[in-house]
């Protein structure tokens, strides 16, 4: 077993040491997939825990001597990227036979009110414009901060409204990079948002007047982008025989 904590969070310890009977006799899940997060009430805090499916034995070995292990990616990327996460508590690695087997990833529950999905989906939904806009603004503080998130798609994106203002924060974090955005790079970033075109619109114009940039080129290569991704995944979808969404 191998574990980091965060220096904030040091009363922590026996959690974390102890996630795997924490986690299993815990029954608030909250996503179930390939993944599964849980919600868990620990030292009067609730705390998301995340528990990444055992790797294949190709990636145990990867993950063990070459990479680091997704859980250990989102701790760091959440330190390294501060307010724009839940605050990170701890990862937690157990091994067998030497290789990586099961994983956690622990961080302080942000109360969120929704996610970008419901304004995006809503034509009726308050404030929309509002939102679609400060969420334009929070895209122009994570590129300036050099931060790529390669799964920037709607559920990964938490919003809380304090008062007249609306707070953002971004999770599943392991799949991200950092480094100087290009234009093009911004404008791609909005793609898996399957957002309806008038409403990246307000997104890009907004974003456009944030990097000084001309607006009508700006929202031409945006919707290029996401018409793109949508086609593509339409397709796989069709080939599947899944019935397909534009």
């Amino acid at each position: 077993m191998i574990y980091k904590i965060n220096t904030l969070f040091e009363a922590f310890e026996p959690f974390v040491k102890d996630i795997q009977t924490y986690f299993k006799q815990n029954h608030q899940t909250i996503h179930k997939a390939r993944n599964e997060l849980k919600v868990i009430d620990f030292n009067h805090t609730r705390v998301v825990v995340k528990s990444f499916k055992i790797p294949h034995f190709i990636n145990r070995v990867v993950y063990t001597f070459f990479k680091h292990s997704k859980a250990r990616k989102s701790y760091e990327y959440a330190l390294k990227i501060g307010e724009f996460t839940p605050n990170p508590i701890a990862y937690v690695e157990f091994f067998s036979l030497g290789l990586l087997a099961q994983s956690y990833f622990i961080a302080q529950k942000f109360d969120y009110d929704f996610t970008i999905r419901e304004p995006l989906l809503d034509n009726e939904f308050k404030d929309k414009e509002a939102i679609l806009q400060a969420f334009a603004q929070f895209t122009y503080e994570l590129h300036e901060a050099n931060i790529f998130h390669h799964d920037y798609s709607p559920g990964n994106i938490l919003i809380k409204k304090e008062g007249e203002n609306y707070i953002f924060k971004i999770v599943d974090i392991n799949r991200m990079q950092f480094f100087s955005l290009t234009l093009e790079q911004r404008l791609k970033n909005f793609a898996k948002l399957w957002a309806k075109d008038k409403d990246l619109i307000i997104i890009v114009q907004e974003y456009a007047t944030l990097i000084h940039k001309d607006e009508k080129e700006c929202v031409k290569m945006a919707l290029d982008f996401s018409h793109k991704h949508k086609a593509k995944i339409n397709f796989k979808k069709r080939l599947k025989g899944i019935e397909v969404v534009d």
